[in-house]
């Protein structure tokens, strides 16, 4: 298992590495001071770390924020580690294995790692799969996403699930960009679930989609339809 560990407190870092060593299967740590040191370190990487354990209050870059950034380079695991319970919430939103409040035993540091070997153990998400609120989904079955703060929502044909991310980041993603189509400023769509295309005189048009769900195309998006046909 391959290690980052990020926090601005070198005594905090200490530690975690001090109980990390303990642990046979830890081949390799690595550490970071804040977010853009840490950011700045994978991208030297040949292979993303195994599991990020995160500060969260840190100059720089808040670690919720982080963690979303170390998802998409490939981290599969994030563990948060912070004195500020207040963060727990928008930490499992983002699919966290786990949240230790300092200050934190080494017996509930291994709990933690007891759930990132779990998680190891399974195969990652494949090109086309996306792990949200800790659960793998096909995004072929996405019919469309919407945005929400600073989340998107991904609505399938009967639930919907909430990802921390904007909308503009989500269709960066390796995968997401050549599936999803964004036909307005709030919303992208899944052109395989487009059942109708209505075209209004005002340079805008209303696609259903095979939900139900009717959705605006927006005027400065009218020229992604170009792009397919129901």
């Amino acid at each position: 298992m391959r290690v980052l560990i990020v926090d601005d407190e070198p005594a905090a870092r200490a530690k975690l590495r001090r109980l990390l060593a303990a642990e046979a299967d830890v081949a390799e740590l690595l550490e970071a001071p804040d977010a853009p040191a840490a950011l700045a370190l994978v991208a030297t990487l040949a292979a993303p770390p195994d599991l990020a354990l995160l500060d969260i209050e840190m100059p720089g870059g808040n670690g919720v924020q982080l963690a979303a950034a170390l998802r998409e380079a490939g981290v599969r695991c994030i563990v948060f580690s912070t004195a500020h319970a207040e963060h727990a919430l928008q930490a499992f939103e983002l699919a966290a294995l786990d949240y230790l409040l300092k200050p934190y035993t080494a017996e509930r540091l291994v709990a933690a790692l007891a759930r990132v070997r779990e998680r190891l153990a399974q195969p990652a998400a494949p090109v086309g799969e996306w792990w949200v609120e800790g659960e793998r989904v096909q995004l072929a079955d996405v019919q469309w996403l919407s945005a929400a703060d600073n989340y998107i929502e991904l609505h399938l044909p009967s639930r919907s699930m909430l990802e921390r991310a904007t909308l503009a980041d989500a269709l960066q993603r390796p995968g997401w960009a050549a599936r999803f189509l964004r036909v307005h400023r709030s919303h992208a769509v899944n052109p395989a679930h487009v059942q109708r295309i209505e075209r209004l005189g005002s340079g805008e048009a209303v696609l259903t989609l095979s939900c139900g769900e009717t959705l605006r195309v927006s005027r400065g998006y009218r020229a992604a339809l170009d792009t397919f046909t129901p």
